[in-house]
């Protein structure tokens, strides 16, 4: 008679606890009002999405800031959300949509990739910034993003560029007069690394489209975090295990020579595979780590730790710090997504909301 193998019960270090059961679109962005909102947002990558920005209200998410400006206008892309990557409450409780103009990945045109910034005492669209073309260029995926509002007279923005089309890169916004300006383009600390290979569920991943040959994920610089005194902005590539910093000041000078700005560049070393950074005012870096279903933190000059692993933390996408102490972060199971299995969908909903604490409000650059 054949013998079974017990399998070996899950288990989790850290506390998680679930926020929100998530059995709509696949979600990637979340941030934490200063008064408790949480909003969310769903990238049109393939899947039927019928809103691409919305808030949790009574564990149920809703559109925001309406229905009518989540329905996508190829033909007037400036005037309504075409796919947003990013949502970010600045330290001034304004929300901040980071739209790529991108469905399914597709290359963009003007008035596609932009930031828009929200009232959140009257849910108003208050500020539109479109970036021109040779900043979020045709292959630009605009991807992540972070504020420095000391930073001039309205504050700064920093935005990664993620392409798996293109040059990779960050962009700096000016968020007064609403230029930009890209910075580090094509530098080899944004870009993948060639040959990454990450084992997630204990599987390789690679693309595996029916009839084609497997590739290798090749997505550029994704994670963003700026630390609590301001003077760096760290970042990552999806496609590697580094993470890196460059200097605050270098990226805020449009005329400091690109030259220059790489010379601020600092390599930190190994911390695993990551997709989403955040930071928080007692001066800790956090990095998911979708090959570990878990979240690291790191003080610099010290050692990574791991704050909380859990088989929950498939694909452990985007962090966000709230004033309530805690750290949340989206589970969405990108890694079973038919473009790595052949066109077989292996995701099974729901999709998590999930939240452990940490003891330190967010980073108020004020």
């Amino acid at each position: 008679m054949a013998q079974r193998v017990a399998e070996a019960p899950a288990v989790s270090l850290g506390t998680l606890e679930v926020v929100a059961e998530l059995y709509g679109s696949m979600p990637t962005g979340v941030t934490i009002s200063h008064d408790g909102r949480i909003f969310l947002c769903f990238p049109r990558w393939g899947d039927p999405v019928e809103f691409t920005v919305g808030e949790l209200v009574d564990g149920r998410v809703v559109a925001y800031p309406n229905e009518a400006m989540n329905r996508p206008n190829p033909n007037d892309p400036a005037a309504s959300l075409m796919s947003v990557q990013s949502v970010v409450v600045d330290p001034r409780n304004r929300l901040w949509l980071l739209d790529t103009g991108s469905i399914g990945f597709a290359e963009t045109g003007f008035g596609g990739p932009k930031l828009i910034g929200i009232d959140l005492r009257e849910n108003r669209v208050i500020k539109k910034i479109l970036f021109p073309q040779q900043v979020a260029l045709p292959t630009t995926y605009l991807n992540d993003m972070r504020f420095d509002l000391r930073r001039g007279r309205g504050g700064m923005a920093f935005i990664t560029d993620s392409s798996q089309l293109g040059p990779n890169g960050l962009i700096t916004v000016d968020l007064e007069s609403g230029r930009s300006w890209r910075r580090l383009h094509d530098h080899p600390s944004t870009k993948p690394v060639w040959g990454f290979l990450p084992i997630v569920e204990g599987q390789p991943m690679m693309g595996r489209e029916p009839g084609h040959p497997p590739s290798h994920i090749h997505f550029g610089a994704d994670g963003i975090a700026i630390s609590a005194d301001g003077r760096y902005l760290f970042y990552c590539p999806l496609a590697s295990r580094r993470l890196y910093s460059v200097a605050v000041d270098a990226l805020a000078d449009e005329n400091l020579p690109e030259g220059q700005v790489a010379q601020t560049v600092i390599d930190h070393g190994e911390k695993g595979a990551s997709d989403g950074l955040e930071s928080d005012s007692a001066g800790y870096i956090y990095a998911t780590n979708y090959e570990h279903n878990a979240i690291l933190r790191w003080r610099p000059g010290g050692e990574w730790e791991t704050l909380v692993q859990d088989p929950r933390l498939l694909w452990p996408d985007t962090l966000s710090v709230g004033a309530d102490r805690y750290l949340y972060v989206t589970a969405n199971q990108l890694e079973r997504q038919p473009a790595y299995h052949e066109g077989k969908d292996l995701r099974r909903k729901p999709y998590h909301l999930l939240r452990t604490p940490v003891g330190a409000g967010p980073v108020m650059l004020a």
